[in-house]
């Protein structure tokens, strides 16, 4: 049985909400305990600085954002957790890739045109505000990629162009230097990966302000449910579940489609709004209730998570020094004796 390499980046910034561990977290954990799979997944610390430039947050998150994978029972003995910053190969490939990668394929990158057309609607120099890091995200990405030559590298529709780019330059790396040093990695989107809305009924996303966060305390977790937006219809009223935040939100955590069934009729017979926002929070919150005592456990405990990124680092590293050392001798870099 021959095995796959998949990558993961994870970029430490805000809190993870309801609709990252449905859409992302929940599946890539599933993912890696498939015994054809090699799973690698990485906080994107280096990536986190492209936009943030408080050090505290940037420094915070990682932690939270570690702890949070690590609650949810990532097992890290099978898959590869690490922190980008903890690899010194990764930037050293970044720099070799940099000079593989055309100018005019960086330019066509979504995140800098987004960038420079913003810039030009608002009669700025379209470079205003562009720094190397926007500019060359997408090498950066590929190197992350590349340096463990992954073979799948799951990613959302916005980040398939990233994947194409790595591609392209992996491709041109190959050729120039006249050997397979890299294999060229496929983007998977996940067609069938669950999106949860938010409060407001639109997708559950930092960007919009209504989000769900994962782990925040009982009380107030139960107040978040509390504000999602529902019609006003009255209790005896049959309700449409399909269309209900509500409902969808249940339907992602239940654990069989016979609960599914009885929720749905539990709509169709009239249940109020209040009822079902109550036996939403009650359900989620004894599902989550076990991750979130070992979130809190391991917040306090910012050592063991240090111990674990180590240990990933470390086994990652037993992987991208030598590869270093052989691309190092494929571009000229190597002894003179």
């Amino acid at each position: 049985m021959s095995t796959i390499k998949t990558l993961t980046g994870i970029k430490p910034t805000g809190t993870p909400h309801l609709g990252n561990y449905v859409g992302a977290i929940r599946p890539a954990i599933e993912e890696s305990r498939r015994d054809d799979i090699k799973s690698y997944y990485f906080l994107a610390d280096y990536h986190a600085i492209i936009s943030s430039w408080d050090p505290d947050q940037v420094h915070e998150s990682t932690r939270n954002i570690a702890a949070v994978w690590l609650a949810l029972g990532l097992d890290t003995d099978r898959a590869t957790f690490y922190r980008q910053s903890d690899i010194p190969e990764i930037p050293e490939l970044c720099w070799m890739l940099n000079c593989m990668a055309a100018k005019g394929l960086m330019n066509r990158a979504h995140a800098y045109k987004a960038a420079m057309d913003a810039n030009v609607a608002e009669g700025n120099d379209p470079d205003k505000g562009v720094t190397m890091g926007l500019y060359s995200y997408p090498v950066l990405m590929a190197a992350d990629i590349l340096m463990f030559n992954a073979n799948r590298v799951p990613v959302g529709r916005d980040q398939v162009q990233h994947i194409e780019m790595a591609r392209d330059i992996a491709a041109r790396f190959n050729h120039i230097y006249k050997g397979e040093h890299f294999v060229l990695p496929e983007a998977i989107v996940g067609e069938n990966s669950a999106v949860l809305s938010g409060l407001d009924g639109r997708k559950m996303s930092k960007s919009y302000g209504n989000v769900i966060p994962l782990f925040c305390p009982e009380k107030k977790f139960r107040k978040f449910i509390m504000k999602v937006v529902t019609n006003s219809l009255e209790p005896g009223e049959p309700k449409d579940a399909d269309t209900c935040t509500l409902f969808q939100i249940f339907s992602a955590f239940a654990r069989s489609e016979s609960e599914i069934a009885a929720k749905r009729k539990q709509y169709e017979d009239g249940a109020g709004w209040g009822a079902l926002k109550q036996e939403l929070f009650e359900y989620l919150n004894e599902e989550l209730k076990g991750p979130r005592a070992e979130y809190d456990r391991l917040i306090a405990d910012p050592a063991f998570i240090e111990a674990e990124l180590k240990k990933g680092a470390d086994k990652a590293r037993e992987e991208s020094a030598p590869f270093i050392t052989r691309l190092r001798d494929a571009v000229g870099l190597r002894s003179l004796v």
